[in-house]
């Protein structure tokens, strides 16, 4: 004679872990669509005016700052005045950080002939340390500061928002 397969405590204790996971994803769920937000998107090109020259150039002139966001995480590239928004990857500097608070923080190196905007070849190629903060106005410019080589001196700038003439992907498909 064979015992049966089912019994009812053990269909009891399987119905209650079910409902139980079941109720848990729901709480997770509702929790997660009230309470978490994903931060909002930002302009992914800023002309940046300094203040005043930096203490690594002669004659400053204004930046171009390129971002990639992930979430809060940035990706940043800083190209001289002269240069076209197409320029070699070899040629941008690095820069990564974090979005938080309205307010970019990127961290990097750039080479002193981007900082300074000079053909690379009349410069010595050194890489100088920088970060870049900058709080994010709803419209308009922002203002921020700019720090060189670990130095506490920091510099302040004006971030505007420059329009890009690609159109989004989505576009193109339509």
């Amino acid at each position: 004679m064979t015992k049966p397969h089912f019994h009812l405590k053990s269909l009891t204790f399987y119905g209650v872990t079910i409902s139980l996971v079941v109720l848990l994803f729901k709480v997770v769920t509702a929790y997660g669509e009230s309470s978490i937000k994903a931060p909002s998107a930002i302009h992914t090109h800023y002309r940046l005016m300094l203040s005043e020259n930096l203490p690594v150039c002669e004659k400053s002139d204004f930046l171009l700052l390129n971002v990639q966001q992930s979430g809060i995480y940035l990706n940043g590239f800083l190209l001289p005045a002269n240069s076209t928004k197409t320029s070699k990857v070899s040629e941008k500097s690095s820069l990564t950080g974090k979005f938080k608070n309205q307010q970019l923080s990127l961290s990097g190196e750039v080479s002193n002939h981007i900082l300074c905007n000079t053909p690379k070849f009349q410069t010595k190629a050194n890489i100088i340390p920088v970060k870049i903060q900058i709080k994010l106005a709803q419209k308009g410019n922002s203002i921020g500061k700019i720090s060189i080589s670990d130095s506490s001196r920091t510099i302040g700038l004006t971030a505007t928002p420059e329009k890009i003439n690609e159109q989004p992907e989505q576009s193109k498909n339509h």
